[in-house]
Formats: C-alpha cells, sequence, structure tokens
C-alpha cells in the first residue's frame, strides 16, 4: 500500500517560504508506479472545510486550483526520490492549516473524495 508522509512544516513569520514535502513508498511490483500518480497538496484551515491547493501528474505537469494560482504556490516533483514538493513563498496568516498531501492513479483533480492515499498532514503557522 502506498504510504505518504509530509514533512516541512513550522511556525514562519508572514513574508517567509516554505518547502513541503511529500515523501511516497510502498510501491510493489503490483502496484502502479510513482509517476503513474497524481499527487496534490491539500490544506484544511480550523474550521474551514478542506480545499485543494496544487497537484502534479506526469500527464499534466504541476498546477494550481482556482485561488491559489498567486504565484505564491508552487508544486513540482522528484520521481528519483518519490517525493513531491509545495513551495509556499510571501506566506500570510491565512495560509495557517493543516497541509495534505494526497494521491490518487493518472489525473488531478481537486475532488478529495477522489484520492485513495493520504498523508497524516503537517501543520503550517503562519504568525503576523
Amino acid at each position: 500500500e502506498v504510504h505518504l508522509v509530509e514533512s516541512g512544516g513550522g511556525l514562519v513569520q508572514a513574508g517567509g517560504s516554505l518547502r513541503l514535502s511529500c515523501a511516497a513508498s510502498g510501491f510493489t511490483s503490483d502496484d502502479y508506479a510513482f509517476d503513474e500518480y497524481a499527487v496534490a497538496w491539500f490544506r484544511q484551515a480550523p474550521g474551514k472545510e478542506r480545499e485543494g491547493v496544487c497537484c502534479i501528474s506526469k500527464g499534466e505537469g504541476g498546477r494550481c486550483f482556482l485561488g491559489f494560482v498567486t504565484g505564491r504556490f508552487t508544486i513540482s516533483s522528484d520521481d528519483a526520490k518519490n517525493t513531491v514538493y509545495l513551495q509556499i513563498d510571501n506566506l500570510k496568516p491565512e495560509d495557517t492549516a493543516v497541509y495534505y498531501c494526497a494521491a490518487v492513479t493518472h489525473l488531478c483533480t481537486k475532488v478529495g473524495s477522489f484520492y485513495d492515499y493520504w498523508g497524516q498532514g503537517i501543520q503550517v503557522t503562519v504568525s503576523s
């Protein structure tokens, strides 16, 4: 079974940057390979619904969902390391949330329920 682990979160001052990592493991010869998955970042702020941030897949490349196409969010992947990154620049207090990565075969979607695998989440806190 595919296992996702997020890292790189923490407490940051407004205006700073973070790079979140999502390391994937557990692929076997019976599974799809890492680069056959679409991997997305979601976030959930206290009292708010979970929202899709950005997604990357082999067929589509990387893109951010509506509301996050601001130039502050960049998604990338390193297939050799089975890792997907989310770079967040010019952090704002409203970026405070638990960030999750999730994987689904082939194509990106902002619908969280379509994803088969989820990480445990990592806290990002932005102080003003």
